[in-house]
């Protein structure tokens, strides 16, 4: 890749080239030379360190969510790169639009892997995606009498298996709703949507041909896991969703339901590439997007690897804080939009526990309770709690591999 305009970095050896929990005024694509990639907290079953070589990248996710690092970087040859800063990253995929796609891609698969780590240590238990399931997600939310949800899924399982093993229960139970056996089909040429409040814009398990940007309403993402619907997220206008499936060629993980009337804009296998060359701002907005949600998903996973549950409850405090782009200074005061039953809810604690938790929290001379709102009297030394309770954890985690080996 040619490099106009960017600057070149070198590095000898064993240099830090980012640190995990620094601030991020751009990010890296290596031209010669070895780089070790460490998070702090790794992913459970993943290899701790990663190694990468010519033309791969680092430092994005931090670098376009203007949040802390959420890895560290070392060199293990002297290395020569490209140091690209947030403002540069459109002039970057102007001059070389396949880097944007192999980025948009990676984030992509990253994405479904810490999604799957999530569901499996909350939840304890992990679905890989099929589209056979389909009819098992109908069955669902008909037991629930969410009957427009039951159909989709229905009508979606027809679709794909009008022979399959379940499709003269799903025809039954579509003529027991009267409802049709086919769902509407949209034309690829129409990107323009629109969805009623309430309705199913996607199931999980469905193959996926597009992702859509919101441009008005609010849509949500569920789960079902273990005979229970999960939220995990509200998106508002603007936000993309569905890029996971569009980009890996894999079925949904989630299904989308509209929350009011929606409108979106649909982009399909066959015109995505094309709009991201035509137009970089697109592509921009995306792993901006992208790279928030891949932040925040690692910062909720580092939350659940954390054993000591007033730790969790300082981790999730300062995520709150990095949300809010917020620069941390010694003796700083900071007012959380948060009660203690919200931050129970958040963390999934069961009611009873949770108030002893935060009981524990609130005898903290750094923390106290103003008006129903969370106060930290001082954001360092809430910085220097989770650092604390993170070592401790990790050094919980090495001590149970040693006893395993």
């Amino acid at each position: 890749m040619s490099a106009p305009n960017f600057q070149i970095a070198n590095f000898q050896a064993n240099a830090f080239v980012i640190v995990e929990g620094k601030a991020a005024p751009g990010f890296f694509i290596i031209r010669q030379g070895k780089v070790r990639l460490s998070p702090e907290m790794p992913i459970p079953g993943e290899d701790p360190s990663q190694i990468l070589g010519p033309g791969d990248f680092f430092g994005v996710v931090s670098c376009m969510s203007i949040h802390p690092h959420i890895e560290t970087a070392q060199t293990l040859a002297p290395t020569s790169m490209i140091a690209v800063g947030r403002d540069q990253f459109g002039v970057l995929i102007q001059k070389n639009a396949p880097i944007a796609m192999k980025i948009i891609r990676y984030f992509s698969q990253r994405l479904r892997i810490i999604d799957k780590a999530i569901t499996k240590l909350t939840f304890h238990s992990t679905v890989e995606e099929n589209p056979e399931l389909m009819f098992q997600i109908g069955e669902f939310y008909l037991g629930k009498q969410e009957y427009r949800h039951a159909a989709y899924a229905y009508q979606r399982y027809l679709q794909y298996f009008p022979n399959g093993g379940h499709s003269a229960q799903a025809k039954q139970r579509l003529q027991s709703m009267n409802a049709p056996m086919q769902g509407p089909v949209a034309s690829a040429a129409n990107l323009a949507r629109s969805f009623p409040d309430g309705s199913m814009i996607m199931v999980e398990h469905e193959p996926g041909t597009e992702l859509y940007i919101i441009q008005q309403g609010r849509v949500k993402i569920t789960k079902v896991v273990n005979e229970n619907e999960v939220l995990l997220a509200v998106l508002n206008p603007g936000d993309i969703f569905g890029e996971m499936a569009l980009l890996e060629n894999k079925p949904r993980s989630a299904s989308a339901i509209a929350h009011g009337n929606v409108a979106t804009l649909a982009i399909n296998k066959q015109n995505f590439e094309g709009m991201v060359q035509a137009q970089p701002q697109l592509a921009v907005k995306l792993i901006t997007l992208l790279s928030e949600r891949i932040w925040l998903a690692y910062r909720q996973l580092a939350n659940l690897l954390i054993t000591d549950p007033a730790g969790r409850v300082y981790d999730h405090l300062l995520t709150q804080v990095h949300k809010k782009k917020v620069q941390i200074q010694p003796k700083m005061p900071y007012t959380f939009d948060l009660g203690t039953a919200d931050v129970i809810k958040m963390l999934g604690f069961v009611p009873q526990k949770g108030e002893q938790i935060m009981i524990q929290v609130l005898e903290d001379r750094n923390m106290k309770l103003d008006q129903g709102k969370l106060i930290c009297n001082d954001l360092a030394e809430l910085e220097k709690q989770v650092q604390f309770h993170r070592k401790r954890s990790a050094m919980e985690r090495k001590r149970e591999t040693a006893k395993g080996m």
